[in-house]
């Protein structure tokens, strides 16, 4: 039995007081009234004339085009000079739309922050728990002796998903602004919104969320009840039943997945919409949890735990995550290529702004999804080398993080965005629950399945 080790519980409460603290913090420092963005623009601007992101121009730039002439369709064009009162006001409004705009940016980047962290550890545990499901539907002989690692990592399910729940529902109640088809003013004056309205309501959206949650929380929990029945059974009843689960929760996987990132990702940009964006989101869910499983595998083999896990055992976990990071790859090319080639102003803009305003995070994260695991886990002998499983692991990590970072955050923060405070907060603190809901749910059973029928060829197993 796996003994939870005070250094590690100790760590995982710090992390989340850590980020408790921090969350409170940005919180409390996001601005409440214009005046306190107008300060903060003056600062960042050092007194210099601030840019309208909404118009590219200046205060003096719009003054200049201000007091130029209207052109009246007629024979002869009619000069109609602004006066001086005019000019000011029309730049006092356009400033006051500006500072209105980054007023929003800011209150919602705490949220956006929490959002990004909550969903990043939440796809994790539901990518593990597709990849735990795929060993029983394809009756997999290599990976019995990690079962127990699997059914560990997935215990984060449900608290991860009811606090996306929670996260969606105060959207929902208007307590946040993270989705803009949920304001109703928006709605009032978008066409394209109100067409969407039948999907795309409160009530509707956050009954699809509930089924969600409930059906993939409900089949992990009969799962692991027949996964602990089968150490004790006389024959393979409780295996073959867990077979017939697995068959059935990947078909309401690959469909509510698929659901679950256009309403929890994807709304975030109402007007647009990707054919591959379920499958890209569950790549990047897919290889995370994989490649949290080979961590958390080095981290108790290093420990003394799991004996019969060998380097062969993590060398398929490493060539998991070399090909589904080449996977991931695919899809967010041919996502790109075809959007960015074709050109409709309608598809094209959500691409432009994240190049325009987070292109060093934009490519930054295609390096780390990409090069970093090509070049690492290319050579087979790397594979059995922990350490440097371990290392590729950590980037892998970080660069899906930052994936999710430029899904969320250009629909919600727009061009007000930098990783502070609230971002390492809301890291932090998932992170430390993450790990202690993990390990702590590690101690509950023997870490080697007892009476799985393929036990033998996985303790024997090597490649």
């Amino acid at each position: 039995m796996y003994t939870l080790s005070s250094k590690l519980k100790l760590f995982s409460i710090i992390l989340m007081v850590v980020g408790l603290l921090g969350l409170v913090y940005g919180f409390i420092a996001a601005p409440s009234t214009i005046e306190e963005v107008r300060e903060l623009v003056a600062h960042d601007n050092h007194g210099e004339a601030v840019e309208m992101p909404l118009t590219g121009q200046t205060e003096d730039e719009l003054e200049d085009d201000a007091k130029g002439f209207d052109y009246v369709p007629s024979e002869h064009q009619v000069e109609t000079e602004r006066t001086d009162e005019e000019v000011h006001s029309m730049a006092e409004d356009a400033e006051l739309v500006h500072l209105e705009h980054v007023l929003h940016q800011l209150q919602n980047k705490p949220w956006a922050a929490v959002y990004v962290a909550a969903f990043f550890f939440f796809m994790i545990a539901l990518g593990v728990m597709a990849f735990y499901a795929v060993q029983y539907a394809a009756q997999a002989g290599w990976s019995p002796v990690l079962f127990r690692v699997m059914e560990g990592i997935t215990a984060y399910l449900l608290p991860g998903s009811i606090i996306m729940f929670i996260l969606l529902a105060l959207s929902g109640f208007h307590i946040n602004h993270l989705f803009v088809w949920m304001d109703p003013e928006v709605v009032a004056h978008d066409e394209i919104i109100q067409n969407k309205s039948g999907y795309l309501n409160v009530t509707f959206f956050l009954i699809r969320a509930a089924i969600y949650i409930a059906g993939w929380n409900i089949f992990r929990y009969f799962m692991k009840k027949n996964s602990l029945k089968q150490d004790d059974a006389t024959d393979n009843v409780f295996y073959k039943k867990n077979f017939k689960l697995a068959a059935g929760f990947l078909v309401f996987f690959i469909v509510t997945e698929s659901m679950m990132a256009w309403d929890w990702i994807m709304s975030f940009d109402p007007h647009w919409f990707s054919t591959l964006f379920g499958w890209y989101v569950f790549s990047s869910m897919f290889v995370s949890g994989i490649t949290v499983i080979a961590l958390v595998s080095i981290y108790l083999k290093s420990r003394g735990y799991l004996p019969y896990v060998n380097d062969s055992h993590i060398h398929d976990l490493a060539k998991f995550m070399f090909g589904i990071s080449i996977f991931w790859t695919y899809l967010w090319f041919s996502q790109f290529l075809l959007i960015w080639y074709s050109n409709i102003p309608e598809e094209v803009t959500y691409f432009v702004t994240r190049i325009e305003d987070y292109g060093l995070v934009f490519f930054g994260m295609v390096a780390l999804n990409f090069i970093f695991p090509l070049l690492l886990l290319m050579n087979s002998d790397f594979k059995r080398v922990n350490w440097f499983v371990v290392m590729t692991g950590i980037i892998i990590l970080f660069g899906h993080y930052l994936d999710v970072f430029v899904m969320v955050m250009p629909a919600t923060v727009g061009e007000s965005w930098f990783i502070g405070i609230s971002e390492l907060s809301a890291l932090a603190l998932f992170g430390g629950l993450f790990i202690f809901v993990v390990f702590n749910s590690l101690t509950k059973a023997p870490l080697l399945v007892k009476r799985n029928p393929f036990r033998k060829e996985s303790e024997h197993y090597h490649y």
